[in-house]
């Protein structure tokens, strides 16, 4: 079989376990509403609408029987309202969830096939992400999950009823000027490239970035392992970097053909990684495991109240699983974004100079490294 290459070089580093990919498609319009966070006079969001996969998954996945990629179980909720388990993968809310309420939106995001969902729930937004789902679409056959394809389709279906309940032209509205997040890409490299050596033999580091962050730009368009040790894994890191460095400069070159749509990438990698090495700074005690089990192996249908005990301090934990963050985590990535959110862009187009700065700096950065 042919095997793609690059002339890309590698990036090295001996960083975080944690490959996530965070992107923010904002589209803001004129009313007013009650936030935490500030947004521009007479700017505000109407629905928050989500895709990708188990980082922000509120329960799509729970009646899927074909999948593992589930968890509408105790623990996982523990400190959710109620202690109830929704299918989050976390003790408590996803990240999806705080940005809502930073928001003033609302206190959640729903999952859309939860079958207690309301009509008006439609009005401010849902989730559609799905434990276990990649950009590649064979990721997801793997988890058994609910593809990106798949969940343009939910989406489809969704402003069909939100038609139906308040009209074409309030629909319209809503839709266009929502925010729009997608969080996905870990699960194509974990567990697609780095787990199966068939598409090794076809795809190098380089090419196989290359492929998601051109099925990232596809789908935004279209929308408008650390082992047992829990140790570092450079190479999962390195693609993982190799990766937000494409998708940027893809999201970059879209952004200048969707001049009445404002495109944010937002690159969490380095947030998370710099709880993971300075957990003191954050409260934090345990960054090597996480507090469900072990917190080696635990994930999904490892993690139960059968098998695997729960950690009484739940906020000493940077991982709730073995690879989902806690919500305390969470909260402070959110922190994060919403702390330089004035600040990324200068107009509803163009970066402003600290935005530059830092992008220039990440991409020197990287060619030290190579030295």
């Amino acid at each position: 079989m042919e095997r793609y290459s690059s002339t890309v070089p590698q990036i090295t580093s001996s960083s975080s376990r944690l490959f996530w990919c965070l992107l923010f498609l904002v589209l803001l319009f004129e009313t007013t509403t009650n936030a935490l966070v500030k947004l521009p006079t007479n700017k505000t969001i109407p629905a928050i609408i989500v895709f990708g996969d188990s980082i922000v998954d509120a329960g799509n996945n729970d009646d899927i029987t074909t999948t593992l990629a589930r968890c509408n179980y105790p623990p996982y909720g523990i400190d959710f309202d109620g202690g109830i388990p929704t299918g989050r993968f976390s003790n408590g809310k996803v990240p999806t969830d705080i940005i809502a309420e930073e928001f003033g939106i609302k206190p959640s995001i729903p999952a859309y096939l939860d079958p207690n969902l309301k009509p008006e729930d439609l009005l401010t937004g849902v989730t559609f992400a799905s434990g276990g789902a990649g950009y590649v679409p064979f990721t997801t056959q793997l988890a058994g999950g609910i593809s990106l394809s798949q969940q343009l389709k939910l989406f489809e279906e969704y402003i069909e009823k939100l038609k139906e309940i308040v009209g074409e032209e309030t629909t319209k509205f809503i839709i266009e000027n929502s925010l729009f997040i997608v969080i996905c890409g870990s699960n194509d490299i974990t567990n697609t490239y780095f787990a199966l050596p068939s598409v090794q033999r076809q795809y190098d580091v380089a090419s196989f970035t290359t492929l998601l962050a051109n099925e990232a730009r596809s789908f935004a368009q279209r929308t408008v392992a650390g082992g047992p040790t829990r140790n570092c894994v450079a190479r999962f890191n390195d693609a993982t970097k190799l990766y937000n460095a494409k998708l940027f400069a893809n999201l970059d070159s879209l952004s200048r053909t969707l001049r009445d749509k404002t495109l944010i990438y937002v690159d969490i990698y380095d947030s998370v990684l710099d709880i993971i090495i300075h957990p003191q700074q954050y409260d934090f005690l345990v960054v090597d495991r996480g507090c469900c089990g072990t917190g080696l192996i635990e994930v999904a249908g490892l993690c139960n109240n059968f098998t695997a005990e729960v950690c009484p301090k739940r906020y000493d934990y940077v991982f709730w699983d073995s690879f989902h963050p806690t919500e305390k985590t969470y909260r402070i990535v959110a922190a994060k974004y919403f702390e330089n959110y004035d600040y990324v862009l200068w107009d509803s187009f163009h970066p402003t100079e600290k935005t530059y700065r830092i992008v220039a700096a990440k991409y020197f950065e990287s060619i030290l490294d190579k030295l």
